[in-house]
């Protein structure tokens, strides 16, 4: 490559004589050979990608900077559930820009995931207390997408048969907006009004009250719960964590379950996102309660061990018969909650809650002496004052000062304080209101009613009390961070989750203030960069799929799903055409892709697999002519899940086409395309790109991620909306999601250019191809193409092992734990197999060592087959090996050298994993999803 495609060297991991020593072993004169033999002739471009030239590192770093100062965060007093907050600076370095956490997978393997686990486990335990609530999940995406969330759960879980769902008025604007999007697919009608004046509970099987209100107001909920529960129908708190510090818990105060976001509590604004929302509900709930849930099992030996529990609930499992798409959290974003709590403790937290109401209150004070008496006597740090005509005049007045305040429209003005506000930023609040006074003491104690007031304290387990020095908590971190296997320390070979480099000089601008500090719903012309920079990304992945518009909102794949089934829904409903509800989905598809059409409306109709992996073209056509009348879409991952390019694809599509429906191609195989081929050209109508995989966004232990959607000009009209305004169609929170980490896209594309994005697509194949080739005489690979190729991803068939040796699928990814890496994707699509992406970012080495671990893996199984090794007592039963094996006398049929350092494991970089292998459904049985007092654990394991 030129100089001007450096970071492309950096980034792709085989070199030219890797490159050409990997060709030979997968009999390829060329990469570009290799192309031809493994993408179809008829989808493939014909001219490079039309993006601007590779810049180096610097470079890039130097054009984002100056986007970066095209923003310009201001003091932001907006609030709408996004607050000013100060990240602790141990645990910004530590956890933000500490690659141990941010590259980590979802923990679906427990034995290498005790780390980030215990880390979700903090986060659970804090949304407990703080809600009085028994269950709480591992984190949602967004307060918005949450409380849609929680209205499923009322309709699932309620004795109530209406209908309906009560919104509270006072409820934050855009999730209103979400609830709105979610409910009308599925024909639930929205009732809005003041629950303890308006609320009819006879007439709905759910309520969601804010607590406190988007306009500051707080009030006893308890009279609108009670009438609830006598009609059967759940009672839903919108709740501030901050606020619950000091007010009376949605559990005590007779809440079903609570959601909210985490944002203030150590998470910059990001101008949207991502942010760790949370759902907390009763323990009878637990079984309904949607997302994942960290519980506590035990390992083999008996010990506590950390896992994601009840995990058959995931949309995976149910499919089409799924009430909620959910595949993802917001992990990194939790652990950075839950450790904020934990740095803090409940008196840090206490202190900073109390600060910032005494800090309203004075507000208020000085207030009512200019004339401006805020609308609500009892408050915790939200005012709404009426300015009348004189609104537009104090906003501007405040804009001048540096300070953001809210519109609230009819002249009403709101203004909320969080733990960055000072006394000076209540002066210059008051200056803009015209007055000139200095501040003061508050003369009030309190403006939360007695009966509002919190009288227990929250935050009880040790955890939270006992890191209180920075030398403690850094080490904390690191000891936590040591448990856990992530990119940093190994290849991740994870087919469909595409686990490749994310590049130091991408994440570097997240962290600027000029990025993290900005507010939503900030004036346009304060965000000109962010509207730059993502309209830039907009422009660079247009050009890389084919589609003619993008909308950044969706903030993961699933939402990008939904979004992109919205947006054909739409379509087919402004032709007349709503009678369209037949979705034909592969039997190979996504998990969630079901689950997607059935939230939209639609009724899922399977089609067929040929024994080679592809769509059965016979079954397509016979299906779609059935459906013809009503068919709407086709949802279809390419390459395949089975790790094929389709020969048959534009075929597919017209087929689909001609009888009236439309395209949806899951984009999560993209990188398998970019520089090759593009979904737009070849009769896709709308895809998902999820940029956490494709496009280099980590995947922070499960989550943050972004699911933008492109569609071609017919569907840009059905884009989501924009949440701020309640405009229809709104997915999520923001109107670009979680925009704070785009910057890592757009940086990936600037540094990789045209040449670098199409040999990153090159390479991955090769490297997939590579290892098919190296393990197809150990284990057989399962589909290819029509001339025997693989994409980006190949199935490995272990199967027939368990009757000749007794080997499962599940002792081969533990015995890898024991080799240091983790384990490919088991089971999908296709149960008992294992499911192998290398991705770009590996070099050769890397993949002889994970090519070296799988063939002494399967010598060690072939022991077993010849009798040298017992079944039921040889290294993969007992796998993962660790150290408290050594704690007893040996007595093993293999050495100890062989269960802990098998061929290739230097005793010197020997990764340790700290539990023995997890008893899942002990777990399951005995689900505990929150910190229990340490003297509990010795019970728990028992």
């Amino acid at each position: 490559m030129t100089e001007q495609n450096a970071f492309a060297r950096r980034h792709n991991g085989p070199d030219a004589s890797e490159t050409a020593a990997m060709l030979k072993v997968v009999g390829a004169p060329s990469l570009d050979a290799l192309m031809a033999e493994t993408v179809p002739a008829s989808i493939r471009v014909k001219t490079p990608l039309n993006l601007p030239a590779a810049l180096t590192e610097h470079e890039a770093l130097d054009e984002i900077r100056a986007l970066a100062a095209r923003n310009k965060p201001m003091i932001s007093l907006i609030g709408q559930g996004y607050h000013g907050t100060l990240t602790p600076p141990v645990l910004l370095r530590n956890v933000f820009e500490n690659p141990a956490w941010y590259t980590s997978y979802t923990p679906y393997q427990p034995e290498i995931s005790q780390g980030r686990l215990e880390a979700l486990l903090n986060f659970q335990t804090m949304i407990g207390e703080l809600t009085g609530l028994e269950i709480a999940n591992a984190s949602l995406l967004d307060e918005a997408t949450a409380a849609a969330e929680a209205m499923a759960l009322a309709k699932r879980g309620a004795k109530s048969k209406a209908n309906a769902f009560f919104v509270d008025s006072d409820v934050h604007p855009q999730t209103l907006a979400v609830i709105r999007t979610r409910a009308e697919p599925l024909g639930w009608e929205v009732l809005v009004g003041d629950p303890l004046k308006d609320l009819d509970a006879a007439k709905v099987f759910g309520a969601l009250i804010q607590y406190p209100g988007s306009s500051g107001a707080l009030r006893d909920p308890r009279p609108a719960v009670e009438a609830l529960h006598k009609a059967g129908a759940f009672a839903i708190f919108a709740a501030d964590p901050l606020a619950l510090v000091l007010l009376t818990s949605p559990g005590d105060l007779g809440a079903d379950a609570a959601v909210g976001s985490t944002q203030r509590f150590g998470v910059p604004m990001g101008w949207g996102g991502p942010h760790a929302a949370y759902m907390a509900t009763r323990d009878a709930h637990k079984r309904i309660i949607p997302g994942r849930i960290v519980g506590l099992s035990v390992d083999s030996r008996g010990a506590p061990a950390l896992r994601l529990a009840l995990q058959t609930r995931e949309q995976h499992i149910r499919r089409e018969k799924a009430t909620s798409n959910v595949c993802t959290a917001q992990a990194l974003l939790a652990i950075m909650a839950g450790l904020y709590a934990a740095w803090h403790g409940p008196e840090g937290l206490t202190a900073i809650a109390r600060r910032t109401h005494a800090l309203t209150l004075r507000l208020a004070e000085g207030l009512k002496a200019l004339g401006f008496a805020p609308e609500a006597d009892a408050f915790f740090d939200t005012l709404t004052v009426q300015a009348g005509d004189q609104a537009a005049q104090i906003l501007a007045a405040a804009r001048a000062e540096g300070i953001n305040l809210r519109d609230s429209g009819g002249g009403r003005i709101g203004i909320n304080l969080d733990e960055t506000t000072t006394p000076a930023v209540v002066e210059a609040v008051w200056r803009a209101f015209g007055g000139s006074e200095a501040f003061g003491a508050a003369p009030k104690a309190s403006a939360i009613p007695e009966a509002l007031r919190r009288q227990d304290a929250p935050l009880k387990h040790p955890v939270f009390s006992r890191y209180r020095s920075e030398t403690e908590m850094m080490r904390y971190l690191r000891k936590l961070a040591d448990r856990d296997l992530a990119l940093d320390r190994t290849m991740i070979p994870l087919g469909s989750c595409t686990m490749k480099l994310n590049a130091a000089a991408e994440m570097t601008p997240v962290s600027w203030p000029a990025f993290a500090n900005m507010h939503p719903y900030a004036p346009a012309d304060q965000a000109e960069g962010y509207r730059a920079l993502v309209d830039q990304l907009s422009a660079a992945l247009c050009e890389i799929t084919g589609y003619d518009a993008v909308s950044m909102q969706p903030n993961s794949g699933a939402q990008g799903e939904y979004a992109g089934l919205l947006a054909i829904r739409g379509y087919h409903a402004s032709r007349g055409d709503a009678h369209r509800k037949i979705c034909l989905i592969p039997a190979s598809a996504h998990g969630t892709n079901p689950a997607s059409a059935q939230m939209v409306g639609y009724e899922v109709v399977v089609v067929s697999s040929t024994p080679e992996g592809e769509v059965d073209m016979a079954d397509l056509a016979a299906k779609a002519e059935k459906h013809a009348a009503a068919l709407a879409a086709i949802m279809i991952t390419y390459p395949s899940t089975h790790g094929v390019f389709e020969e048959n694809i534009r075929q597919i599509c017209d087929i689909v086409h001609q009888h009236g429906g439309q395209v949806y191609l899951d984009g999560a195989n993209m990188n398998a395309q970019v520089g090759l081929s593009r979904p737009g050209d070849y009769g896709s109508d709308v895809s998902h790109l999820n940029l956490h995989k494709t496009f280099c966004i980590p995947h922070g232990g499960g989550g943050p991620g972004m699911g933008p959607i492109g569609v071609k000009a017919h569907l840009t009209p059905f884009l989501p909306g924009d949440p701020a305004t309640g405009q229809g169609g709104a997915v999520s929170a923001a109107a670009c999601g979680s925009p704070s980490i785009l910057p890592i896209s757009w940086m990936y594309c600037r540094m990789m250019g045209p040449d670098g994005l199409t040999e990153a697509t090159k390479l991955a194949i090769l490297n997939a191809n590579y290892i098919a080739a190296r393990l197809a005489p150990h284990f057989p690979v399962l589909y290819s193409g029509a001339k025997g190729r693989v994409a980006h991803e190949c199935i490995l068939d272990p199967r027939g092992l368990k009757e000749t040796a007794g080997v499962t699928v599940d002792d081969i990814a533990k015995r890898l734990m024991d080799f240091g890496f983790h384990a490919p994707t088991m089971s999908f699509p296709v149960a008992g197999a294992l499911m192998v992406e290398p991705t770009e970012s590996e070099a050769k080495s890397e993949l002889d060592r994970f090519c070296a671990a799988m063939i002494a893996i399967r010598e060690e199984i072939r022991a077993v087959e010849d009798g040298r090794l017992p079944k039921g007592d040889n290294p993969l039963s007992h796998a993962p090996h660790s150290a408290a094996d050594l704690q007893e006398g040996w007595n093993r049929a293999y050495s100890i050298a062989q269960g802990f350092f098998p061929a290739g494991v230097s005793p010197q970089d020997k990764y340790w994993p700290p539990v023995n292998r997890v008893d899942n459904a002990h777990g399951d049985r005995n689900l505990i999803c929150s910190c229990p007092p340490l003297e509990d654990y010795a019970q728990a394991a028992e």
